[in-house]
């Protein structure tokens, strides 16, 4: 599976973006999908997860209640709809696949299979 996000880029705090990883070789619909994000000298860091059914979504505390994770199994597309942002939201944004994950893993990198090369995201003030 190869994993290709987009969307990243330069906005004032308090505005808003959406990311997409768009997925080929073979379809997402199987897999745990997951956005994490790394900032200079900082550990990757666990954004958001949606399970394959895309019922039920985890947000890591730093990000819940203004991101959002959506995914459009059809397309094999995820998504992160990023409101509210914020200076400490500034990272690099990545996108992560993984099958057999269960809701104990899904906040460690290293549970994930797939990865794309990441987009940034600069928030000023």
């Amino acid at each position: 599976v190869q994993l290709v996000e987009s969307g990243g880029g330069w906005v004032q705090a308090g505005g808003s973006l959406r990311l997409s990883c768009q997925a080929s070789g073979r379809p997402l619909s199987r897999d745990t999908v997951g956005w994490f994000r790394q900032a200079p000298g900082k550990e990757r860091e666990f954004v958001a997860a949606l399970f394959r059914s895309g019922s039920n979504a985890y947000y890591g505390d730093a990000v819940k209640g203004r991101f959002t994770i959506s995914r459009n199994n059809a397309e094999s597309t995820v998504y992160l709809q990023m409101i509210s942002l914020k200076r400490e939201d500034t990272a690099v944004y990545y996108c992560a696949a993984g099958r057999s994950l269960i809701l104990s893993s899904i906040r460690t990198p290293a549970q994930y299979s797939y990865w794309g090369q990441g987009t940034q995201v600069t928030v000023s003030s």
